[in-house]
């Protein structure tokens, strides 16, 4: 079983689609029989994801359009030429996003990048599509990506940590204002990929590490967890089952409850704590 909106002559957006869990999912969309339009910044390798594309699944209907999704008018202008190409859009993956490092006291460059890339592209996305979408009367969905990192947020990359934590409160806002809104057919849902080795993961390395995930195998756990209508997309790894990442979680969230320092996973005085209580899986 699939979900509703995955269906043959469905419309699918992505975002981020030039390479990584935005090209598996496109491909995997376009081979489901979906007509696609895939967005990215960058205009040579766009063209060659939708080559791909077209070649995994000869006679999808296809075509991409470069997008800033920083920028609210690029994705004004890019809603509006799916519906005026295919009628509307059913299925939004807002997946674009960025990591170019950041540090607390670091470039406020690296800061807005990142911000206005993985934070705004969602909400941008998700606030111009949603109405559109509402209107078209048929199921639908968005899916956000965001990131065990705006969760448990470690330490390390703090710009990238504060977007991917608004996509998670940005989400689960979108999903309870979708199911409270008359004759919605759309839901909202969050997709919180593992160690997936993709261009963003790479770091140099050609091979992919042995604890990572493939995109492919991120989108077929999506799917998987869509069919179910799971709204938190939680995907494991070769590295960390669920159950690690929920003691992972769990204990992130203990640190209010407790009254921990902030980050006592990485605080010196917790190793023995965290690591008996990581091991008490339920």
């Amino acid at each position: 079983m699939s979900h509703p909106a995955l269906t043959a002559g469905a419309v699918a957006v992505v975002t981020g689609s030039a390479g990584g869990i935005g090209l598996a999912a496109a491909t995997r969309f376009a081979e489901l029989g979906l007509k696609l339009c895939l967005a990215d910044r960058d205009a040579s390798r766009l063209a060659s994801a939708e080559d791909a594309v077209k070649a995994a699944a000869p006679g999808a209907d296809v075509f991409s359009r470069v997008t800033d999704v920083s920028r609210a008018e690029d994705i004004e202008a890019l809603e509006a030429v799916v519906r005026a190409r295919f009628g509307g859009t059913d299925v939004l993956m807002n997946n674009a996003g960025i990591q170019p490092g950041s540090s607390m006291f670091g470039p406020s460059e690296n800061w807005h990048s990142v911000l206005d890339v993985n934070l705004w592209g969602v909400v941008n996305g998700s606030r111009i599509f949603a109405p559109h979408m509402i209107a078209r009367g048929r199921p639908g969905l968005i899916i956000n990506t965001g990131s065990k990192q705006g969760i448990t947020t470690p330490p390390g990359d703090p710009a990238y940590n504060v977007s991917k934590a608004g996509v998670k409160a940005f989400t689960e806002a979108l999903q309870h204002e979708l199911r409270n809104t008359p004759g919605a057919q759309i839901s909202a849902h969050l997709l919180i990929p593992g160690f997936v080795f993709t261009e963003l993961t790479r770091n140099g390395r050609i091979e992919k590490p042995t604890g990572a995930w493939t995109p492919q195998q991120t989108v077929d756990f999506m799917l998987e967890s869509l069919a179910r209508g799971d709204f938190y997309i939680l995907c494991p790894d070769n590295d960390v089952p669920r159950a690690l990442d929920e003691r992972r979680i769990l204990w992130a969230a203990g640190d209010i409850v407790e009254n921990r320092p902030p980050l006592s996973r990485w605080h010196g005085g917790y190793d023995d704590a965290f690591a008996d209580f990581a091991k008490r899986r339920s």
